[in-house]
């Protein structure tokens, strides 16, 4: 299954780091790619530096036009899952969502356009109590991928190897003190 994301609403003067940490976790959880409604060169270089220093082929597009790209995944084929507090419960929506060979997941910023409701195929509350989107995100990944994408191998330079107690971080050339 390809599945992308798209953060919709990123302000640059607030956002800045809840949408780096949007495109970590779409990374490390199994997306492909992350697109991002609005230009912003900082998550940008940040998210590039990491692909290239842990691995993987993790893309992102930015400064799209979400309408036209949800429009454009479902022209495709492609079925839309906008994770809200205000959607169908996640565990009842999981099966039908794992049978589509491509999942464009929307994660919001600010409020959400109601139109955005409507385009979904499917509108997922993760839980039913205020939580950052990030950890939305992070679930809804984890449930789909049924925690397989724990174990992905990225083909980086870096790599965190398991220790009870410790940082062990092999690969080239890190900054001492940073995994970035």
């Amino acid at each position: 299954m390809r599945v992308a994301v798209l953060r919709l609403g990123h302000r640059p003067e607030r956002d800045k780091r809840i949408t780096t940490h949007v495109g970590l976790v779409a990374r490390a959880f199994g997306a492909e790619e992350m697109l991002l409604a609005a230009r912003d060169k900082g998550v940008e270089d940040s998210l590039a530096r990491v692909a290239e220093r842990w691995g993987g082929s993790f893309g992102l597009k930015a400064g799209v036009s979400w309408k036209r790209e949800v429009v454009n995944w479902k022209e495709k084929g492609g079925k839309v899952v906008h994770l809200t507090m205000y959607g169908s419960g996640l565990q009842e929506t999981l099966e039908e969502i794992r049978s589509s060979p491509e999942v464009l997941v929307v994660v919001g910023a600010e409020k959400v356009p109601a139109e955005m409701y409507q385009l979904a195929d499917w509108n997922v509350a993760v839980g039913n109590q205020p939580h950052s989107e990030v950890a939305a995100l992070a679930v809804f990944l984890d449930r789909l991928f049924e925690g397989q994408e724990l174990t992905k191998e990225f083909d980086g330079g870096l790599k965190i190897l398991p220790s009870p107690r410790g940082k062990h971080v092999v690969g080239m050339d890190k900054k001492p003190g940073s995994l970035f």
